[in-house]
């Protein structure tokens, strides 16, 4: 919230060093905007790609929301790098509420959705937020991560 960092508690999806070898695979980003997704990422292990198909690999995220730093509905959080290159205004304002463990981008198609779009979908939620808003979202995701959709 407001770019305040925090340590997002995650399991491991990929291979050691992967951090450092994003910048050689830059090219083969399929995400529009400022964030980096490839769909057959050459770093995620056989065991990642399964927790990552049905978001078991945010898990650990639940520690984040007891401390605070995020809660169970709003917009995901972005890597230090993907917010660095966020330069357009209303994108930023994605980052006026805390972060969530799902959003309306979890459940409407994740990946498959363009950055603006998500975007949108995210700012739609900041400006309409209420209990049962996020009540919807948290019982639509639970068939969104089943199904595996737009996930990588």
């Amino acid at each position: 919230m407001n770019k305040r960092r925090f340590l997002l508690i995650k399991f491991r999806t990929m291979a050691d060093g992967a951090e450092k070898g994003q910048a050689t695979l830059e090219t083969l980003n399929e995400a529009d905007g400022p964030v980096f997704k490839i769909k057959n990422d050459p770093r995620v292990t056989n065991i990642g790609r399964f927790l990552r198909r049905y978001s078991l690999d945010e898990l650990p995220q639940l520690f984040n929301v007891l401390k605070g730093e995020m809660s169970l509905v709003g917009p995901r959080p972005l890597p230090v790098r993907d917010i660095e290159r966020i330069d357009l205004q209303w994108h930023k304002r994605r980052l006026s509420m805390k972060p969530g463990l799902t959003c309306f981008w979890q459940v409407s198609g994740r990946s498959d959705v363009s950055f603006d779009h998500w975007v949108r979908m995210d700012l739609q939620y900041i400006d309409n937020w209420s209990l049962p808003l996020d009540l919807k979202i948290l019982l639509k995701t639970i068939p969104a991560v089943l199904r595996g959709s737009g996930a990588y």
